[in-house]
């Protein structure tokens, strides 16, 4: 799953770290997220998608198989 919360993150001059606190997550698990090694919960999406006052589809691009 492609996303752009590295973009975003960066928008908001948000770490990574705080990025976390704010969505309840560790600093990793956002590297994580960034780098396409994990894909989030629908309601850890739901939630980094509602810090960033965007929609789930603006922020993460589901690729169908």
């Amino acid at each position: 799953m492609k996303n752009k919360v590295r973009i975003l993150r960066e928008t908001l001059d948000l770490t990574q770290a705080e990025l976390g606190k704010l969505a309840g997550v560790s600093r990793q698990a956002i590297n994580a997220i960034e780098t396409g090694k994990f894909d989030p919960s629908i309601r850890l999406a739901y939630s980094l998608s509602k810090i960033f006052s965007r929609t789930i589809e603006e922020v993460f691009e589901f690729e169908e198989n």
